[in-house]
C-alpha cells in the first residue's frame, strides 16, 4: 500500500484534457455563449427579465455580488499568509489564487452582460467620465485593478513556460507591492458592495437593510466565503485527482473561520435587535423564509466548526464550507433581489436565458481551472513513497 507524502513545490498535474467532464463543462460554457451572441445582437430584452422596476437581475446579484465574493479565496490566503505571517498555508495560495483569478475575471466581464450600451465600457477608464463620488465607479475601478494584480500575482506560473524566466526574477522583486494591492483592493470592493444596498434605502427589506453596518457585513461574509471555497476547492481536487488532502491544514483553518463566523453572527442578530428588524423574520412572507434559511446556513457550520473533532473529520469541514457558501449566496440574493420591493406592479424571476449564462460561467470556470492544473505548476508536486 503507498503513502503520499507532498511536496511544497508546485508542478503540473498531468493528465487528458479531454474528457466527459472537460466535455459536459464545454458544452455548458458554449450554451451560453450562444445567449450572448443573442445578447449582443438583439438586446437584453431578448434573453432577460430585467425591467425598469428590477433592472438588476440575475447576472449582477449572483455573476457579480455572490461571484466576486466566492472568489475570495486568494485575497484571505494571502491575507493569512503574507499579512499574518502563517507560511505554513503557503501551499494553498496558488489553486486559491487560480480560482479567484477566474472567478473575478468573468465577474468583471459579467458587467459588460448587463450594461445596456456595453460599448461604452471604456468610460470607467476615462478620468472625464469619473464619478469619483459614486460607490459603483469605486467597485468597478478596484475590481478592474484587483483583476490585473492577480494575473500579476499569478503569472510565476506561466512565466518559466513561456520563456521569460528573467521577467519572473525581475517581478518576484517587486511583488510585494502587488500581495499588499491584492489585500487592500478586495477589502475596499466588497465592503462597497454592502453599500449599494445602503443607497436603496427602504426598498430593502429591514432583515437585510443594516444601514452602515452593511459594509462590515458584506467583507465578513467575503472573507468566510474566501476560506469557504478554499476548503471546498480542496476537497474537490483532493477527491477529482485522488490526491491526498491537507486535512491537517484545513483543520486548523476551520478554527479561523469558527472565530470570524461567531464574529458575524454576533453583528448580524445584534444589528437586528438594535434596530427592531428581528420581528420582520416572524412573518408569513417569502422574504422571512429566506432569512431563516440563510440564518441556518451560517448556523449549522458555527456548530460543526466548534468542536476539534468536527474540524478534523474532512466530510464536516466539506459540509460546514457549502453550508457557507449558501449562507453567503443566500445573504446576497435576499438583499439584492428577494428583499428589494421597488414598489407595486414590478416583478422578476430570471429567464431561462439568464440561468443559462450564468450555469456556462461557472462551467467555464471550473473548465479553465481543471486545464490550468493539469498544465501549469499550480498544485503541490506529489510523490509516492512505499
Amino acid at each position: 500500500m503507498a503513502e503520499h507524502a507532498v511536496s511544497h513545490a508546485p508542478a503540473p498535474l498531468g493528465g487528458r484534457l479531454v474528457t466527459p467532464v472537460t466535455v459536459t463543462l464545454a458544452a455548458l460554457a458554449l450554451a451560453a455563449a450562444v445567449v450572448l451572441a443573442f445578447r449582443f445582437i438583439y438586446g437584453l430584452g431578448a434573453v432577460t427579465n430585467i425591467n425598469d422596476g428590477y433592472p438588476w437581475g440575475i447576472w449582477v446579484a449572483y455573476d457579480v455580488v455572490v461571484g466576486s465574493a466566492f472568489a475570495c479565496g486568494g485575497y484571505v490566503m494571502a491575507l493569512l499568509v503574507y499579512i499574518f505571517n502563517k507560511g505554513e498555508y503557503h501551499p494553498l495560495v496558488r489553486p486559491a489564487l487560480l480560482a479567484s483569478l477566474f472567478g473575478y475575471t468573468l465577474a468583471g466581464a459579467s458587467v459588460i452582460f448587463d450594461l445596456g450600451r456595453y460599448w461604452n465600457f471604456w468610460h470607467i477608464l476615462t478620468p472625464g467620465y469619473a464619478q469619483v463620488n459614486s460607490v459603483m465607479f469605486e467597485v468597478a475601478v478596484c475590481i478592474s485593478l484587483y483583476i490585473l494584480v492577480m494575473w500579476i500575482e499569478f503569472s510565476p506560473a506561466f512565466l518559466d513556460q513561456l520563456g521569460f524566466g528573467g521577467v519572473k526574477k525581475k517581478l518576484s522583486k517587486a511583488m510585494f507591492l502587488f500581495i499588499a494591492l491584492g489585500v487592500l483592493l478586495p477589502s475596499m470592493h466588497q465592503s462597497s458592495l454592502g453599500s449599494l444596498l445602503v443607497i436603496f434605502g427602504r426598498q430593502i427589506n429591514p432583515l437585510w437593510q443594516a444601514g452602515y453596518l452593511l459594509p462590515l457585513e458584506y467583507l465578513m461574509t467575503a472573507v468566510l466565503l474566501g476560506f469557504a471555497m478554499v476548503v471546498f476547492e480542496a476537497t474537490l481536487v483532493s477527491v477529482g485527482f485522488r490526491r491526498p488532502l491537507e486535512t491537517a491544514l484545513l483543520s486548523k483553518l476551520a478554527k479561523f473561520i469558527w472565530g470570524l463566523l461567531i464574529a458575524y453572527l454576533a453583528v448580524r442578530v445584534g444589528d437586528l435587535l438594535a434596530r427592531g428588524a428581528l420581528g420582520n423574520a416572524f412573518r408569513f412572507t417569502i422574504e422571512a423564509a429566506s432569512f431563516w434559511a440563510e440564518m441556518l446556513c451560517f448556523a449549522i457550520p458555527a456548530w460543526l466548526l466548534a468542536a476539534q473533532a468536527r474540524r478534523n473529520n474532512p466530510g464536516k469541514l466539506f459540509a460546514a464550507a457549502v453550508l457557507l457558501m449558501l449562507g453567503g449566496f443566500l445573504l446576497r440574493i435576499n438583499g439584492f433581489l428577494v428583499g428589494y420591493e421597488t414598489g407595486a406592479g414590478w416583478h422578476y424571476f430570471p429567464a431561462l436565458p439568464e440561468l443559462v449564462v450564468t450555469i456556462g460561467l461557472i462551467a467555464f470556470e471550473i473548465l479553465a481551472y481543471i486545464v490550468l492544473v493539469k498544465i501549469l505548476p499550480v498544485l503541490p508536486a506529489q510523490s509516492a513513497t512505499h
